[in-house]
Order: structure tokens, then C-alpha cells, then sequence
């Protein structure tokens, strides 16, 4: 099957590190990734989607961050 996750985090070597460890478990980029103005709080956001194949069958209960 094919997971899929929407990593955001503020414009800051967070989201970096996020992304990083996604890639180094196996997940992958999928599409450009994207940035907005948070104006609530003064801050530029970042988005990246990833996606995995792993083996099994889905269910709303996995947890995507541990696959």
C-alpha cells in the first residue's frame, strides 16, 4: 500500500529536520513543497508531501509518523 503525509513546520531548520528524517525512514518526496504567511502569527510556514510503500493493508489507525 501507499501512505502518504503532509509534513508543515514553521520556515526554520525544524522543518528541515523533519523532512530529513521522513527521507532517511524510506519516505519520499512527492511534488514541489509549498510556503505560506502565517499572518496570526507573523510567520512563513513550509509543506512538503512524502509518500511510502509499505507492505499491508490500511487503516485510519496507523500511525504514518512510525512506518
Amino acid at each position: 500500500m501507499k501512505l502518504y503525509r503532509f509534513l508543515s513546520e514553521d520556515d526554520t531548520s525544524a522543518f528541515c529536520h523533519k523532512v530529513s528524517e521522513a527521507l532517511s525512514k524510506g519516505w519520499e518526496l512527492q511534488g514541489d513543497p509549498t510556503y505560506a504567511f502565517d499572518a496570526k502569527r507573523g510567520v512563513m510556514r513550509c509543506g512538503q508531501a512524502v509518500t511510502k510503500e509499505v507492505p499491508g493493508t490500511y487503516s485510519p489507525d496507523l500511525k504514518l509518523g512510525e512506518q
